[in-house]
Order: C-alpha cells, then sequence, then structure tokens
C-alpha cells in the first residue's frame, strides 16, 4: 500500500536572528554571525565567554505574561515557535476552531529540558532549603512540558509527547511526527526541538567535557566545521517548529505547501557516549535507512545541510559517511553547515536546520559555510558552499542530525510536486 504523502504547511523558529523564519534565512544567505559574547549572566572567569544566544526575546501575545514569567524558557520558545508554525501555515484561531484537534498532535523533544529552572530550584534548595522551592520545579524542568503546555493552549488531544536523543531530538520528533500521520493517528502534528541552556551550569557542563571553542577574541570566527583550526563547537540555542500534514488535510484546507516530507531515520552507533564512530558507519546506515524509507534513489539528493557542528571528530565521521554513501554523484552534491552562523542548538539544532533546509527548497538559494578558512583534505573536490550564498535547484535534502550517546537521525525533504 502506497505511503501517505506528508508536506509542510508551517514553520516557527526562535532563534539568534530572532523569531522570524524569512528574516533568519535572510541572515543565512547574508552569511552574518549570530554569535557574540554571553551577556545573559556573569562569564568573565569561564574559558568559553560567547554563544549563539536569543537576545531581547519577546514571547508577545503567544503567551500570557504570568505563565511566560514562571516557566523555563525552553517552555517559552517551544510555545512562541509552534504558535508561529500554525500562523505561518494560515491557521487563524478562527481555522483553528474548525479543526478536529483529537486528531492534531504535538511532538516537540528538548535536549536537556528546563536547565534554568533546574539550577535556579538546587541554588534555592541549598541556600533556603526545601520548604522554599517553587511548585512549579518539577513541571517546568521536564522535557515534555512545553509540548504539554502547548496542547493544553491549542486543545490538540492527539499525540503527544517528548524524544531526547541529545542534539538528535528534533528529527527524531519530525521522524516520530510523520509516522503517525502515515498511519493515520492524526492528520496534523506540530513537531520539533527547543533549548535553552545558556546559563552557568549548561556552558559550564559543556566545558568541563573539554567540547567548546575558546576564541572568545573572535566569537563569530569560532563556529567552524571542517576547518583545520575548529577547537570545539559554540553553544546555541532556541527551537525551530514544523507543521505537518497530511497531503489530503492539507489540500482540504488550502493550506500553504513548504515542502514535501519524503522520508527519514533514525539509528544507533552503540559506540561511545560522545564521540561517533571512527569510520563513519552509524551515520552511512542512517542516511542509506533514510533513502530506503523515502523510497528515492540516492542521485535524487543533491543538497545535505550538514550537522557539522565544528568539533574535530564528528565533522570529518560524518564527511566519510556521506562519501561511501554517494560515491562518484557526491559531485552533484552541495553541503553546507548551518552551525557555522547560528552555533549548536543542541536538541533543537535538527528543527531550525530543517527550517533552514525547506527555505533553500523555497527559494533555490543554499545559504553559505563560513569560517572555513582552512578546510580539511577530506572536503576536497565537495562543493560547500564557502563564505557566498549560491542558487540550485534542489531536487531532494538531506538534513542530518547526531547526538551525544550515537544517536542519529537523518531527513529527506523534497519540493512539493501536485
Amino acid at each position: 500500500m502506497a505511503k501517505k504523502r506528508i508536506v509542510i504547511t508551517g514553520m516557527g523558529i526562535v532563534s539568534c536572528f530572532g523569531n522570524d523564519v524569512d528574516h533568519f534565512y535572510d541572515q543565512l544567505l547574508a552569511g552574518k554571525s549570530g554569535v557574540g559574547p554571553i551577556e545573559s549572566f556573569p562569564c568573565e572567569n569561564y574559558p568559553t565567554r560567547f554563544a549563539g544566544g536569543v537576545r531581547n526575546f519577546d514571547v508577545g501575545d503567544y503567551i500570557d505574561k504570568k505563565q511566560a514569567r514562571r516557566v523555563d524558557p525552553f517552555i517559552r520558545y517551544t510555545i512562541v515557535a509552534g504558535k508561529k508554525a500554525l500562523e505561518k501555515g494560515n491557521l487563524t484561531p478562527e481555522k483553528l476552531a474548525q479543526l478536529n484537534k483529537s486528531r492534531c498532535g504535538i511532538i516537540i523533544g528538548s535536549g536537556m529540558g528546563g536547565m534554568q529552572m533546574f539550577s535556579d530550584g538546587v541554588e534555592t534548595l541549598v541556600k533556603d532549603g526545601f520548604r522554599r522551592l517553587s511548585p512549579f520545579f518539577v513541571p517546568y524542568i521536564i522535557t515534555n512540558m512545553g509540548g504539554a503546555l502547548l496542547s493544553i493552549d491549542l486543545g490538540f488531544t492527539g499525540p503527544n509527547y517528548s524524544i531526547s536523543t541529545a542534539c538528535a531530538t528534533s528529527n527524531n520528533c519530525i521522524v516520530a511526527a510523520a509516522e503517525h500521520l502515515r498511519r493515520g493517528d492524526a492528520d496534523l502534528m506540530l513537531c520539533g526541538g527547543s533549548e535553552a541552556s545558556l546559563n552557568p551550569i549548561g556552558i559550564a557542563g559543556f566545558i568541563a567535557l573539554k567540547a567548546l571553542s575558546e576564541r572568545n577574541d573572535e566569537p563569530q570566527k569560532a563556529s567552524r566545521p571542517w576547518d583545520k583550526k575548529r577547537d570545539g563547537f559554540v553553544m546555541g540555542e532556541g527551537a525551530g517548529v514544523l507543521l505537518l500534514e497530511t497531503l489530503e488535510h492539507a489540500l482540504a484546507r488550502n493550506a500553504p505547501i513548504y515542502g514535501e516530507y519524503l522520508g527519514g531515520s533514525v539509528n544507533c552507533d552503540a559506540y561511545h557516549i560522545t564521540s561517533p564512530r571512527e569510520d563513519g558507519a552509524g551515520v552511512e546506515e542512517c542516511m542509506r535507512l533514510a533513502l530506503q524509507d523515502a523510497g528515492i534513489p540516492k542521485e535524487q539528493i543533491n543538497y545535505i545541510n550538514a550537522h557539522a557542528t565544528s568539533t574535530t571528530a564528528g565533522d570529518l565521521c560524518e564527511l566519510m559517511g556521506i562519501k561511501n554513501v554517494f560515491g562518484d554523484h557526491l559531485k552533484n552534491v552541495s553541503i553546507n553547515a548551518t552551525k557555522s552562523m547560528t552555533g549548536h542548538c543542541l536538541g533543537a539544532a535538527g528543527g531550525i536546520e530543517a527550517i533552514a533546509t525547506l527555505k533553500a527548497i523555497e527559494t533555490g538559494m543554499l545559504h553559505p559555510s563560513i569560517n572555513v578558512d582552512e578546510p580539511e583534505e577530506m572536503l576536497e573536490g565537495i562543493d560547500y558552499v564557502p563564505n557566498v550564498a549560491k542558487a540550485k535547484k534542489i531536487t531532494a535534502a538531506f538534513s542530518n542530525s547526531f547526538g551525544f550517546g550515537g544517536h542519529n537521525s537523518t531527513l529527506i525533504f523534497a519540493p512539493y510536486n501536485p
């Protein structure tokens, strides 16, 4: 039996470039970096003092002001990005009221959850004792609460849960949402990821791992995927949410269609807690599984939005996997690195990069990879879109995300053809 066709009818974002999808992509096309000094807390003694942070964030009318003050930032990002995706999908409050809410679901995850709420709660416990701990402490740190509160606001009673697979979180959530639509469990799904770990404990944790760049004198040049002088990744934050619908449902309500989800995959390296397999076998298999799920040949792919975090091992492992999958066809494939401008948004990265991929399909323009001043030899012969945006008509695209624990996930998007 033929699989149901799944289309993307809305996109919502919270990012270092603001909360408008089109403006976000314009900044990427211009090759601008959203990385800068951390201003939200004192960190002058930290070896890393910069990030791709969300600045001057305003929940607007998307969240009740009292509620907004209570919840963790990752929940605020989830709700705003989710409601913006609905707006982009032309689902006004009047049109939302006409939906069968029992067939509308939400799968939005987070890699780390309510880090600010958790950190503040521990500090309160140590200083003032358990009686002073907020009754909202547990609800607002758990990773499912962003999607849960969004469903309470919207009245969506279909499938609703969160997946947490570190930096593969968003992609895992998008694959799961698409599967619910394919199976007939729902007609419409909000899906993606949210992360807000730019706080003292979040930054300190990654410093302890020795995972972060320390290029404090040039923060905008610190995220440099595939560059020989890369010294670690740059922390980012935000949210990226897609509105997925069955094609039948989207056409019935005359929805805008920004692209089509052809397939996706998830697997695990089963190798190491933080390092990918050196031979790239796990990510290679993940990409092959995605092609199998989509039912398309590798030759249909001509663009890859790479995971490309700017870590010493990870960048090359992904490239090795890509080379093994595509072989000679790689000469026809363009690859770029969104994280060179946004930093690594952890559990939100896949959602944000899915939006970048869909905007590339919509506009016919690929954003550049910046800061690749001394490219690794493995990049030889590969179009990595250095420094300047380029026009390209995309036939189908990979969007890759890989996470600690060996979690891998690949999405395949394509232009919508009736």
